[in-house]
């Protein structure tokens, strides 16, 4: 019988449960939570759900405790074993089972894994992690004697990647993995798709030898460019330690963005549903939002993080959505969550269709001037509130428009600046946008006026 377990406070987060093995986070502590989550499942009538992990070196023993726990609870337990995260949710949905739970680090150092949920088709996250750590804390567990059979849908899932693949040219293409959890799903799909591919750290390797698995900070693409650069590729891909975010680049090296990429799949999806309603995140550019209506789309503004935009596309039924950190979503011909595999074959298909490269594509964006995104530390009890603070003195400025949905974004003449607090760490997040330099320096002035006033020193934007 599990024991009633109280859970240290930092592993509970916004989005999934993330603690560093063997310190924040144990197999103790996993099998709780399977238990607990278990015990979600069965009171709302579930009786299965499906469990895989990532290549990291603690995710066979958390896999272990954690199918111990559910099974508790009285669950049977589909054991899909060790790939992506989208694999899982992949298994879930062809196995019709109940829930969903990943054995994942994500993007993280090595010491690091966690716990990714999905219940009834939905994510499990925010208020019911909470109350899920509270259930462990009290031990109010279902009892019940459960079971798990091995249900491999490796095969089938690789051939769903394939199916939805519609180049018409060859093309040559590099391939990143970072040593994450895709890296047999990705050598099983290049094998099957026509022209040249090239791959880098392919083999599933926990400790993360080559570089840290996060392909949204540019450092991490280096070797990427370096290999396509001196074998003259199309275009490269790169994805993190559990592959459901993307990393693109074009045959000059340079990156393309998540805005950026869903302007490119925006287009195909637009001529199947025209008017389609095509989700971002906060801090996506201004070009994204211009360039869906240009192209007839609705674009839609929603607070920043996976768990909360795939709400956002159940709620508005859009068929495509993304973030600036690379999660993007389809329900256009596939199943509404994120997936870089997915997303890489259909950014392939439309480059591989026409005479058009990726370079030209990105050519023709709109060219703005922007900083990166910027996190800097903030007191957890401040952060918050320097938003609000920050929120009530813009009510007095004319000439701006506020979107408040996720911290503020400001929009005036010059562009756009954004301040929000981060959801899972203790650090707010900034940024700006402008067509020129100079309306790009008032930006970065206004922000950083705002947060004087709040008593916090700016960041260095330069």
């Amino acid at each position: 019988m599990t024991e009633a377990r109280t859970l240290d406070a930092t592993i509970l987060r916004e989005y999934d449960i993330r603690g560093i093995v063997g310190a924040t986070l144990n197999p103790e502590d996993v099998q709780a939570i399977g238990h607990g989550f278990g015990t979600f499942i069965a009171r709302a009538g579930g009786k299965t759900v499906a469990v895989g992990y990532d290549g990291r070196l603690s995710s066979p023993d958390l896999e272990a405790a954690v199918i111990k726990g559910l099974s508790a609870a009285g669950l049977h337990v589909y054991r899909v074993g060790r790939g992506p995260s989208p694999m899982l949710y992949y298994a879930t949905h062809v196995l019709e089972a109940d829930a969903g739970l990943m054995i994942t680090g994500s993007h993280n150092p090595p010491d690091y894994n966690g716990i990714k949920m999905t219940m009834g088709g939905k994510s499990f996250f925010g208020t019911d992690i909470q109350k899920l750590g509270d259930l462990v804390a009290a031990g109010d567990f279902v009892n019940a004697e459960g079971s798990d059979e091995t249900r491999i849908v490796f095969d089938d899932y690789v051939a769903r990647l394939l199916g939805d693949y519609r180049g018409t040219r060859d093309l040559k293409v590099a391939w990143d993995n970072g040593n994450g959890a895709a890296g047999e799903a990705l050598e099983a799909l290049v094998a099957g798709l026509p022209g040249e591919h090239l791959l880098l750290n392919e083999k599933i390797d926990g400790t993360f030898p080559a570089h840290h698995p996060d392909p949204t900070v540019e450092k991490n693409l280096d070797q990427l460019k370096e290999l396509v650069l001196r074998t003259g590729c199309d275009l490269g891909f790169a994805f993190d330690g559990d592959g459901d975010r993307i990393g693109l680049i074009d045959s000059q090296g340079r990156v393309l963005w998540g805005d950026q990429m869903m302007v490119i799949l925006a287009r195909e999806v637009l001529k199947d549903i025209p008017g389609a309603t095509i989700i971002a995140d906060v801090k996506a550019s201004q070009v994204f939002f211009d360039e869906i209506e240009r192209m007839g789309g609705k674009a839609v503004m929603w607070k920043t993080g996976h768990s909360l935009i795939k709400a956002k596309m159940q709620e508005t039924g859009a068929p495509l959505a993304g973030e600036m950190s690379a999660h993007i979503f389809f329900k256009h011909r596939y199943y509404g969550y994120d997936d870089a595999l997915y997303a890489a074959v259909r950014l392939l298909s439309i480059v591989a269709s026409g005479d058009e490269t990726l370079d030209h594509m990105l050519d023709a964006m709109p060219q703005m001037l922007n900083t990166p995104e910027l996190r800097f530390d903030c007191a957890e009890e401040r952060k918050f509130i320097i938003v609000e603070e920050v929120a009530e003195r813009l009510k007095s400025i004319s000439g701006i428009t506020v979107h408040d949905m996720d911290g503020v974004r400001v929009q005036s003449g010059d562009g756009w600046w954004l301040l929000r607090a981060s959801n899972t760490q203790a650090v707010l997040v900034a940024r700006c946008e402008s067509t020129t330099v100079d309306g790009l320096k008032r930006l970065k002035d206004a922000l950083s006026n705002q947060l004087r006033e709040s008593g916090l020193e700016p960041p260095a934007f330069d």
